[in-house]
């Protein structure tokens, strides 16, 4: 399939606006027709859609060669039956991150066909990541059986900013080596399927609505803590993001002014004081041990005084910082990911008593705090989910 340069961003869509609700009602097409082929008034009667709907969903996706027609008799008529094609639809979900890359291959059901994830160095290039991405996707596929003409594209998610005015990785990102680089354009060549890239934290943030427990959720935050601290932000459903792509940066908000300084050349901001590596340079102190984010989760577990007195303080500062956020946008629900996500309420509860502290009392009572149910996996479910939507059969 040739590459077809495409947008970084997604149109927002206004709720209730024509075309969320054709997205909607493709949807409810799509589910009825993962239980096998169907004519077009068979999926009417299914959906309560009108016929003269279907059938012009049908032409729509049959256009961009989601479904293939072919006529067939029923109660003695002639109509038209209708199926997915190939191996359902297939979309790739790809996770670079500082130290790690994660591939996974999804069905329009939301079901995870394949996945893998493998170890990159510290401070790869680029060149080096996509390399590694096309190799494990290379190995997914073949070890899975999909082939190339089932997939509709391949979503891939970076830790840090993107200039959606360029597609450039901007000044900030976790992974300095990218910087710079029009990420849409090797990947699209690299892996020859249409690409769609965005912040790891929005893709987190996107995958809580579609793969996670909230899909009915509006507005929703996802804060991710990890080498760096950053945010997603779904708003009246649809993600957000601002004049030119780059929000969510909660990770470089003030929380002291004398503190230290941080790589954006501010001080005291929050990296400094919650990001996993400052707590990895607190505990590891005096020690010729490799020490990594899960040794923290593990020494947590195991009561360590040192490692939960870090935990606390990081917890506290976070919440002071999510405390400015709810005030600002009020969202219903703020889901924590990253490598920390298996601590639970010993990282929530300090979160949960700075957010209340730092919020208006009715803010801070009526947003839930919830630990990411979708573990290390979230930011590449959220890539395949952000195909599915600029295909036009995202989740509502």
């Amino acid at each position: 399939m040739p590459a077809t340069p495409r947008s970084t961003k997604s149109p927002p869509k206004k709720p209730g606006s024509q075309t969320a609700l054709r997205h909607l009602n493709q949807q409810r097409i799509i589910e009825c027709l993962l239980n096998g082929p169907s004519t077009q008034a068979e999926l009417a009667r299914q959906t309560g859609l009108s016929t003269a709907t279907v059938s012009n969903i049908v032409k729509i996706m049959q256009d961009v060669g989601l479904v293939s027609t072919e006529p067939t008799t029923s109660s003695g008529r002639r109509a038209l039956n209708v199926r997915l094609n190939g191996n359902g639809v297939v979309a790739v979900g790809i996770d670079f991150g500082r130290r790690h890359l994660r591939v996974v291959l999804a069905s329009l059901s939301y079901h995870i066909i394949a996945e893998d994830f493998v170890q990159l160095p510290l401070g790869h290039h680029a060149e080096d990541g996509i390399a590694a991405a096309v190799e494990l996707l290379d190995k997914l596929m073949a070890e899975s059986g999909v082939d190339r003409d089932s997939v509709v594209g391949a979503g891939a998610g970076i830790p840090g900013p993107i200039d959606h005015r360029t597609g450039t990785v901007a000044q900030g990102a976790i992974l300095p080596e990218w910087v710079g680089i029009h990420i849409l354009d090797r990947l699209e060549e690299a892996l020859q399927f249409p690409v769609f890239v965005d912040n790891d934290a929005n893709l987190g943030a996107l995958a809580e609505v579609t793969w996670g427990p909230h899909s009915g959720v509006s507005n929703l935050m996802f804060l991710k803590i990890g080498s760096g601290i950053g945010a997603g932000l779904i708003l009246n459903g649809a993600p957000y993001y601002g004049n030119v792509g780059i929000t969510g940066e909660i990770g470089h908000a003030t929380i002291h002014e004398h503190g230290m300084i941080c790589r954006c050349g501010n001080r005291g901001c929050l990296e400094t004081i919650a990001s996993t590596t400052v707590m990895i340079e607190l505990l590891s102190r005096g020690s010729k041990e490799k020490f990594e984010p899960d040794r923290i989760v593990r020494d947590a577990l195991a009561r360590d005084s040192a490692t939960l007195r870090v935990i606390d303080d990081a917890g506290l500062a976070v919440g002071r910082a999510l405390g400015n956020v709810a005030n600002l946008i009020s969202p219903e629900v703020i889901v924590v990911g990253g490598p920390l996500a298996g601590l639970g309420d010993l990282l929530l509860d300090p979160i949960r008593r700075g957010l209340v502290r730092h919020a208006v009392p009715i803010v801070g009572e009526t947003t839930h705090l919830a630990m990411s149910s979708l573990g290390a996996r979230a930011e590449a479910l959220g890539a395949a989910a952000l195909v599915f939507q600029h295909a036009g059969i995202a989740r509502s």
